[in-house]
């Protein structure tokens, strides 16, 4: 099968014939119909995440928003599964026995193993996966409206159910790409007011396609300052890689709020205690989804209230793509089309 592959970090990916996988006990083979490029790819093939490189075996296939038909089952498998689509998502699989999958939090269960890291992803035109953890896509949804809701839409979505989004509140989202046009859409279907902050008129407007309300471009105001004095937000969901978007999320944050961290910066953010004390804020973590968000996900989705904006372009393309990601000259996601 063709594939593309990291060989070495900082390098461009090599798009070459690799063996077809075989599925042993549990699993299942997948041909790949379509599969979403995430910014977390680039960032692995870069190097930029040394925790995670430390876990890679090169050469590696990336992808982790997987979605395909099931045409090959390994032993122990419900033969119903044959010609099913599912997808793959960042876990891959999860023990179901450690403290944090017992408390429902599989995501990130201890001995998980995640797609694109720990085995190899979908950048390819067949993936594995364990039947118990490639969750079914609806009817409803092409696989290349799907595949993206497996990091991206799941990723949102977790963050701002963590954070508790109601009716009514004002929530902020701090960059507006793949995921943050997401988390616009769930805010809005919560019916949560939305406001967008972003440095780039494109994905302003991309937001109030979306349905943000309000719009900030942090290159001509203070964003933060100006969403402080208007008495701050409930919610600050960040979903942009830098310091910037940061400081300007914890000024923002309002009496009760909470600061919801997707975006990973390459460097250190820092926060005022005192303010944060003052307004009993919280700072909250959140990774990826587990299998239940991702269905929950997609059931959004099938129900026409998420809608991520893609493209779809041949494997071969995938440097390219990423030059363009560097370049912050993509709106919405990419996928791939093997």
């Amino acid at each position: 099968m063709l594939a593309a592959r990291l060989h070495k970090f900082g390098e461009p990916l090599r798009i070459e014939e690799v063996p077809r996988p075989v599925p042993h006990e549990g699993e299942i083979l997948i041909e790949i119909e379509a599969s979403g490029v995430c910014h977390s790819d680039l960032h692995l093939a870069s190097g930029d995440w040394p925790a995670f490189a430390k876990l890679i075996k090169l050469p590696l296939i990336l992808g982790h928003e997987v979605v395909g038909g099931v045409v090959e089952l390994g032993s122990a498998v419900d033969r119903e599964l044959l010609g099913k689509r599912v997808g793959v998502p960042w876990v891959y699989w999860s023990c179901g026995e450690c403290v944090a999958c017992r408390a429902g939090r599989e995501n990130i269960c201890r001995s998980r193993m995640i797609t694109s890291v720990s085995v190899d992803g979908g950048y390819a035109q067949y993936i594995l996966a364990k039947a118990t953890h490639a969750p079914r896509v609806p009817d409803e949804l092409s696989a290349a409206e799907a595949a993206p809701l497996f990091c991206a839409g799941v990723t949102v979505y977790r963050a701002l159910k963590n954070a508790e989004v109601r009716a009514g509140q004002r929530v902020a989202i701090f960059g507006i790409g793949g995921l943050g046009h997401l988390a616009v859409q769930i805010a809005a279907a919560w019916c949560a007011e939305v406001i967008a902050v972003d440095i780039a008129e494109d994905k302003l407007s991309f937001a109030r396609e979306s349905g943000a309300t309000k719009l900030l471009n942090a290159r001509e105001c203070d964003a933060g300052a100006e969403l402080a004095a208007a008495g701050g937000v409930d919610v600050a969901l960040v979903a942009a890689g830098n310091k910037a978007a940061y400081d300007a999320a914890f000024a923002a944050v309002g009496v009760n709020g909470a600061v919801v961290i997707v975006g990973l910066p390459p460097e250190p953010v820092s926060f005022d205690a005192g303010r944060l004390v003052r307004n009993e804020a919280r700072v909250l973590g959140s990774a990826v989804g587990t299998r239940e968000d991702v269905r929950a996900t997609l059931a959004l989705a099938a129900a026409g209230k998420l809608h991520c904006r893609t493209e779809s372009r041949p494997l071969e393309k995938i440097n390219e793509i990423f030059d363009e990601m560097r370049a912050g000259k993509i709106l919405g996601r990419v996928v791939l089309a093997p």
